[in-house]
Formats: C-alpha cells, sequence, structure tokens
C-alpha cells in the first residue's frame, strides 16, 4: 500500500485525472493518497472528487487532504509535483511585457521570456518541496509534472538529493497524432523517442517493421493533413524528424514562425485551431478558471475511476509489482543517455521501469541538425538553473538573448531592456540577483 503525495492537489482538473489512474489499478487502489494545496477550496474540491471516486467504486484507498505540506510528505513513497507559483499576475507579464517588444508567444511556460521567468518564480518553492522530501521521505520518488520540466528537473539534479524524474504526455499524444495522421492504431505504432521535454524527436518511427517516416512524409502533402499540424510537418520538412510538441507550442521553440503576425496566421492549424494566437493560452485562463469552479455542478454520484494516457500511475505500478514497462522519462543524462549532452542536463529518453527503479537507455549521438536545437535550448536552461541558484543577473540576462524566439525579434539591447522589464514587473515572485 504506498503513500503518494500530491503536491498541488488544487489544480483539480490534473489531480483528479492522476487520482482516477492510480486507483483504476487494483494493485493501487488501496494506496493512501494525500492531497495538498495551500488554496483551500480548490483542495477541498479536489477532496470531494477523490472521495466520491472512492466511495462510488468501493475501494479501501485512504484520503488525505492538507494544506501543510509536512503533513501530506511524511514517510511517503512518492510525490507528485504539479505546483503553480503566482498564478495569473506574473504569467500575464510574461507574455504581456515580451509582446511589447515583438516577442510572441502562445504559451510561455517552457522556454522564452515566459518559461525562463516562470522557472525562476517556482525554483524556490520547488527547492523548499526539495528539502523537505529530504527530511520526511528521503527515499521516496519525485515525479515532476510542473514546467518548465527541463530546467526544473535540472535544479533539483544540481541543488538537491531528491531522486527525481520528470513526466510529460508529449510523446504519448504525438503518437496519437501521427496514427490518426496515417490511420493507424496508436498501440501498433513502435517507436524510439528522444531529445529534451517537449523538443523531443521521432527518432524510429514504425508499424510491424515498415519505416513510417516516408509515410508520414507524403501525408503532409495532403492539405487536410497538413494544415492540422503545420509547425511539425514544416520541421520534418526541412529537419527530417517529427518534433514532440504540438505545433503551437513548438513554434515558440526556434526562430521560422513567430516572427510575425501574417505567418502565425498562415500555420494556424485545424488540430490545435485557436492555440497558435499570440497569448493563447493566457486568453483562455479565465475561461479555464471558471470550468473548473464549477466542475463540482454535475452530481458526484457519477464520478468514477478512469486510466488516462498520463505515465505516473503506471510507472508507480510497475514499481510497486515489479512489472516492465518503457516510457519516455525525463532524467539526468548522468548516464551519457544521449551523448554530447551535458551529463548533467535533463534530458528526454525512454526508460525502462520495473521493481528495481528507472533506467535509462542508451540512445546514442542524436543527428547533427537535431542536437543542435536541443543543445542551444539547454545552454539557456543551464544558465537559467546558474541564474536561479546562484542569483546571477549576468547568467539571466545571457540566457534571455540566447532564446531562439527572442533572438529572432529583438536586439541585444532590447533583450537586455525585456530582461530588466520583466525583473522588475515581477519582483515580488523572484528571488534577488546580484
Amino acid at each position: 500500500m504506498p503513500t503518494v503525495a500530491l503536491i498541488g492537489a488544487g489544480s483539480m482538473v490534473f489531480a483528479r485525472t492522476l487520482v482516477g489512474d492510480i486507483l483504476s489499478f487494483p494493485e493501487l487502489a488501496d494506496s493512501t493518497l494525500r492531497l495538498m494545496d495551500v488554496d483551500e477550496a480548490r483542495l477541498d474540491r479536489t477532496e470531494r472528487v477523490a472521495r466520491a471516486m472512492v466511495a462510488n467504486e468501493g475501494l479501501d484507498a485512504d484520503v488525505v487532504a492538507t494544506t501543510d505540506r509536512r503533513e501530506a510528505l511524511a514517510d511517503a513513497d512518492y510525490v507528485l509535483n504539479m505546483i503553480n507559483v503566482g498564478g495569473r499576475e506574473p504569467f500575464e507579464n510574461e507574455i504581456r511585457i515580451p509582446l511589447r517588444y515583438g516577442v510572441e508567444q502562445a504559451i510561455g511556460d517552457t522556454i522564452g521570456p515566459g518559461g525562463i521567468f516562470r522557472a525562476l518564480r517556482t525554483i524556490p518553492t520547488l527547492l523548499d518541496i526539495a528539502a523537505d522530501v529530504e527530511e520526511l521521505c528521503p527515499d521516496a520518488l519525485f515525479l515532476n509534472y510542473t514546467n518548465p520540466m527541463t530546467i526544473l528537473c535540472w535544479t533539483l539534479f544540481e541543488a538537491t538529493d531528491v531522486e527525481t524524474v520528470g513526466l510529460c504526455h508529449s510523446v504519448q499524444h504525438t503518437v496519437e497524432a501521427v496514427a490518426d495522421y496515417l490511420d493507424l492504431p496508436a498501440d501498433e505504432i513502435d517507436h524510439w523517442v528522444a531529445g529534451i521535454n517537449h523538443l523531443a524527436w521521432l527518432l524510429e518511427l514504425e508499424h510491424e517493421g515498415e519505416d513510417l517516416t516516408p509515410r508520414l512524409r507524403a501525408a503532409a502533402d495532403e492539405e487536410a493533413i497538413y494544415r492540422q499540424d503545420t509547425v511539425r510537418f514544416e520541421m520534418l520538412k526541412h529537419f527530417g524528424a517529427f518534433p514532440t510538441e504540438s505545433s503551437h507550442h513548438l513554434s515558440e521553440y526556434v526562430p521560422y514562425f513567430r516572427t510575425d503576425p501574417e505567418t502565425i496566421e498562415e500555420l494556424t492549424g485545424e488540430r490545435y485551431a485557436g492555440r497558435m494566437e499570440t497569448a493563447s493560452y493566457l486568453q483562455g485562463w479565465t475561461e479555464r478558471t471558471a470550468e473548473r469552479e464549477t466542475a463540482l455542478d454535475d452530481d458526484l454520484g457519477d464520478v468514477g475511476v478512469e486510466r488516462s494516457e498520463e505515465y505516473a500511475s503506471r510507472l508507480i505500478h510497475s514499481i510497486e509489482t515489479d512489472t516492465p514497462r518503457r516510457f519516455n522519462l525525463n532524467v539526468s543524462n548522468e548516464t551519457n543517455a544521449i551523448e554530447g549532452f551535458p551529463t548533467d542536463a535533463c534530458v528526454e529518453v525512454p526508460c525502462l521501469v520495473d521493481g528495481s527503479g528507472v533506467h535509462p537507455c542508451s540512445v546514442g549521438e542524436l543527428p547533427v541538425e537535431l542536437a543542435a536545437f536541443d543543445r542551444q535550448h539547454l545552454a539557456v536552461y543551464e544558465l537559467v538553473v546558474r541564474a536561479a541558484l546562484d542569483h546571477d543577473r549576468d547568467a539571466l540576462h545571457r540566457a534571455m538573448k540566447l532564446d531562439p524566439l527572442t533572438a529572432a525579434a529583438c536586439t541585444l539591447d532590447e533583450i537586455h531592456e525585456l530582461t530588466e522589464e520583466l525583473l522588475a514587473a515581477n519582483d515580488a515572485y523572484l528571488p534577488k540577483f546580484d
């Protein structure tokens, strides 16, 4: 009977999904689930849904809700992190201020000014959580869902002794999309994927021994399919590999697609309709918040347990039952899983998981043209980690100047001014810099 602490459980839709995933396994249905959040109202909603799942399914799980993080973490076996530090105000600053400088972000949570500053305001709280983990549950596996994934996991690798794995659903969603484009069952597609979070690459893609990459290129020649995933098909066309993040999000990670409104409009696809536009994620924030606020209007008597595509429950089940599975996880590159990348970096690679833990697979070197994208991002991320841990203002400025989207839109002096303006606007949420 494992004890699972969910930190940031007030994120009700996501927390509800993860709780349902865990309870969907009979071997985990008697788990102790400790839900923790600083927002009592949101926490209460998640608790009621979790308790309804247990009651409706007749399970033996124990659900505990608390605003005391230390209570949630005491002797936990697994810690699921899904925190959001600061809420709307700093997020809006991170999108609106860069926009005045011509930096057009759609999401802004992983790279770019939005991702960099989100990392800076999250890291102090993340390190506080890690310190509690080291004291209260030092043998726990820390499963991180919070973005920016690579920066946050790298920070934990660098500054703590917490065993950390980052979880994302980009690979699962990408395989589902490819299956849709090729009219194949997703569970019949064999794939080998590696890189960094939100910028990993389908290195091998097969169905019954057939290489699917030529078929995917051919599918992109059909306008109806191309329009569903424009940016990713452009990357496949020009660089030979299909990346793992959706077109609207991927468009922020490279310098080619978001430098003028006409190109953004031209590349707005159908699969992700409404998401390619600048500030689309921010614009939907209020609507999504309102939906979550009213998410319990339905009768909880109908709430049941379902299993999503998220990795967390399957990973926990594999460790608890010694059931071998392979996942794409965000882990330290200390085993040199991707050759030529920093060994202290966070990489997203295939990992074998069983009762003995998480074991990254060896990928070797990425093709030089693909590695170049990831290395540029890793340079930005390394500087952000240094900036956060050492309060190094120069490292922060250099990270911003290396960001590919920002560099495509601004001069170096403009990026310097943008960075200082973001520091001033978000001062209440950031560590102090020398």
